[in-house]
């Protein structure tokens, strides 16, 4: 069951991580004034799929709770690292993001790091 509350981290850490990235593409960039700036956040606070958004953070925290009760912290916390992995995977499909042999490699190195961390010695 440990490991479910660190998938449901994960998951939704990258949920919302993407939708806020889709949606404030949607609003197109920060204004330069100041006073733009903070009607242009306003207006985005205001989008029904940011705040899904900050929901998703909020219900990743209650499940890295559970995480907590179940695991160290040193072998939990590394598992994080595939949300980076993940969302890598879900901006090329759905952003058209660039891949890079630098990205490609970084990610192999989390990856590595993670199978690292993850074994009892």
């Amino acid at each position: 069951m440990g490991y479910l509350y660190i998938f449901g981290t994960i998951i939704f850490t990258v949920y919302g991580q993407l939708m806020l990235k889709w949606r404030i593409e949607k609003f197109g960039s920060l204004p330069p004034a100041f006073i733009d700036k903070l009607i242009f956040l306003f207006k985005l606070l205001l989008d029904p799929l940011i705040l899904s958004g900050f929901l998703s953070a909020f219900v990743a925290s209650i499940f890295w709770m559970g995480a907590m009760t179940k695991f160290d912290i040193s072998y939990a916390y590394p598992f994080m690292s595939l949300s980076f992995v993940l969302v890598f995977f879900f901006s090329i499909f759905l952003f058209q993001e660039p891949v890079t042999v630098t990205k490609v490699l970084g990610l192999s190195l989390i990856v590595l790091g993670i199978l690292v961390t993850s074994q009892s010695l």
